[in-house]
C-alpha cells in the first residue's frame, strides 16, 4: 500500500471517529526506511536542487516546460519519466506518485500545487508560495482539506539561526519589541562600489521585437494561468520575476526569507494597515526600489509592532551601535527593542546584539525550539513519513505569503491600505481589491 493510500484510509478512519484535529490525521507507523515516490514540477534552478536534497527517495517522474533547461536533472536521473504538462504527468501516473515538488515561476505555483493536493500528494512548493494572497489562502486550506504534507521553500526557516532569533526575542533579550526594519538590495546583486541588476525591473513597456520559440519550450504551458503574451528571451528562464503577470518582485522573491523570522518570532498575524513609496510604478513591472511599512496591531500581551521593508539598495539608518569597520549586510533584519536591538542577516543569519561587544559573555537563552535535523527539503520528507509536520508547513507559511504580497498591493496603489485580514479585503480603496484574487486565463483553474 502506497503512502498516500494510507494517508487516505487514515483520513477516512479519522473521520469516521469524529476526530476534528489538523494533526490527528498525521500517518503512523510508517517506516523511516521506506522510500517516496516523488514528482517534480520545474527542473532546472532552484528545482534542480530540491529534487537533489530528495534524492534519497525514489525520483520517478520530471516535468518542465522546456526540456533544454530542464536537461541537467533529466541527465542526472534518467529512469524518471518526463513530461511538459504536469496536468498530463498526473492524469498518466497519479498512482505512482507519493510527493511532488513544484520549483516553477510564482504565477503557476498555485495551479500546480493544488492540483498536486487535490489528488492526494504531499507537496513542497517554491517560495512565494503564491502569486496573490488568495491563492495563498486557498492552499492553507486545502492543505488541511486534503490532509497532505506540505512545505514552503524558504529554507531559512529550518536554520539553527533562525530558532536562536526566536528564541532571544521570545525570552525577552532585548525587552518588547515594537519596531523591526527587513530589507533587501534586490533586484540589485553585486559588491558595495558596483551594482547591477540581478533580474530587470522598473520597465513601462514590455520589449520589442518579435522572436521566434525556442524549440524546447512549450510556450503557451510556461505561460499557464497568465494572461497571453508573445515570447520574449527577456522572459526566460530567469527575468520573469519583475513582471507583474508573472513574478512578484523584489518584496515577493525575498520577503519570505528576511520577513519569516520577525512575523515567527513576533507572532505578528495579520496587520492592520500598509502603505507604500518607491520609485516609478508601472502597470508591467515591480519598481527598482521600494519602501512598506506594515503595522501589526497588539497581538495577546504583546505591543503594537511597526515592520520596515526596504529593498533596490534602500536600506534602514545604519544603527549607531555598530562600528565604521562592522559589517552591515546587504539584506537582514534589525529588532529594535526597549532594551536594546538584535541584527541577523537573510535566511537565518546567527543573530547578534548591538553593539557587539554585548555579545562578549552573553548567556544565550535556553534551546525551546527543536532543531531541524537535515536539510529543508529532509524536514518536508520525514513529515510525509509521519514524523510530525515540517516546519514551513502551509498553516504557517500561507498566512506569512499574505502579509508579503499584501505589500505589492500598497506598492501598486502607492497608498495607505486598511486591511481586513480575515476576510483578505482592503477596506479604503477598492482598486486595491484587483490584485488580491488573480483571474486566470481560459482553460486554468485553481
Amino acid at each position: 500500500m502506497s503512502i498516500i493510500n494510507r494517508r487516505q484510509f487514515m483520513n477516512q478512519a479519522a473521520t469516521t471517529a469524529g476526530l476534528v484535529s489538523f494533526g490527528a490525521t498525521r500517518l503512523a507507523g510508517v517506516s523511516a526506511n521506506h522510500k517516496l515516490n516523488i514528482a517534480a514540477i520545474g527542473v532546472g534552478g532552484m528545482g534542480a536542487g530540491n529534487i537533489e536534497k530528495s534524492s534519497n527517495e525514489n525520483i520517478v517522474a520530471l516535468c518542465d516546460v522546456d526540456f533544454k533547461r530542464g536537461a541537467q536533472t533529466f541527465n542526472r536521473h534518467p529512469k524518471a519519466r518526463r513530461f511538459k504538462d504536469f496536468r498530463v504527468m498526473f492524469d498518466k501516473m497519479e498512482k505512482e506518485i507519493d510527493a511532488v515538488i513544484i520549483a516553477t515561476p510564482d504565477h503557476t505555483h498555485a495551479v500546480a500545487t493544488m492540483e498536486a493536493m487535490r489528488r492526494g500528494k504531499h507537496v513542497y512548493t517554491q517560495k512565494p508560495l503564491t502569486h496573490s494572497i488568495g491563492e495563498a489562502r486557498q492552499l492553507t486550506e486545502a492543505a488541511r482539506r486534503y490532509g497532505v504534507e506540505t512545505q514552503m521553500g524558504n529554507q531559512g526557516h529550518s536554520s539553527n539561526g533562525a530558532r536562536q532569533t526566536v528564541e532571544w526575542i521570545q525570552a525577552g533579550v532585548i525587552g518588547e519589541v515594537r519596531e523591526v526594519h527587513c530589507w533587501s538590495d534586490r533586484p540589485l546583486r553585486g559588491t558595495r562600489f558596483e551594482k547591477k541588476l540581478y533580474w530587470p525591473q522598473g520597465m513601462a513597456k514590455r520589449p520589442l521585437g518579435q522572436q521566434s520559440i525556442p524549440d524546447t519550450l512549450n510556450w503557451d504551458l510556461w505561460l499557464g494561468p497568465a494572461p497571453y503574451r508573445d515570447y520574449h528571451a527577456d522572459y526566460v528562464p530567469f527575468n520573469w520575476r519583475g513582471w507583474w503577470d508573472f513574478g512578484t518582485g523584489a518584496l515577493g522573491d525575498m520577503g519570505c526569507h528576511i520577513i519569516d523570522h520577525p512575523y515567527w518570532a513576533l507572532k505578528l498575524g495579520y496587520p492592520e494597515s500598509v502603505e507604500a513609496s518607491s520609485t516609478h510604478v508601472h502597470a508591467e513591472t515591480a519598481p527598482l526600489a521600494s519602501l512598506v511599512t506594515y503595522q501589526f496591531p497588539a497581538r495577546e500581551e504583546l505591543p503594537p509592532v511597526r515592520l520596515i521593508w526596504y529593498d533596490g539598495g534602500i536600506k534602514p539608518p545604519r544603527p549607531e551601535e555598530l562600528e565604521p569597520e562592522d559589517d552591515w549586510p546587504v539584506d537582514g533584519v534589525l529588532y529594535v527593542g526597549e532594551r536594546g536591538k538584535i541584527m541577523h542577516k537573510s535566511h537565518g543569519g546567527k543573530p547578534t546584539l548591538l553593539p557587539l561587544s554585548r555579545m562578549d559573555g552573553f548567556q544565550r537563552p535556553d534551546e525551546t525550539l527543536p532543531r531541524v535535523k537535515g536539510s529543508h527539503e529532509q524536514n518536508w520528507i520525514d513529515a510525509c513519513k509521519g514524523m510530525g509536520a515540517a516546519c514551513s508547513h502551509f498553516d504557517y507559511s500561507g498566512p506569512l505569503t499574505e502579509v508579503v504580497l499584501l505589500g505589492n498591493l500598497a506598492i501598486r496603489t502607492e497608498g495607505h491600505l486598511l486591511w481586513d485580514g480575515p476576510n483578505m479585503r482592503v477596506t479604503n480603496n477598492e482598486v486595491a481589491n484587483q490584485w488580491v484574487q488573480r483571474a486566470y486565463r481560459t482553460g486554468w483553474k485553481l
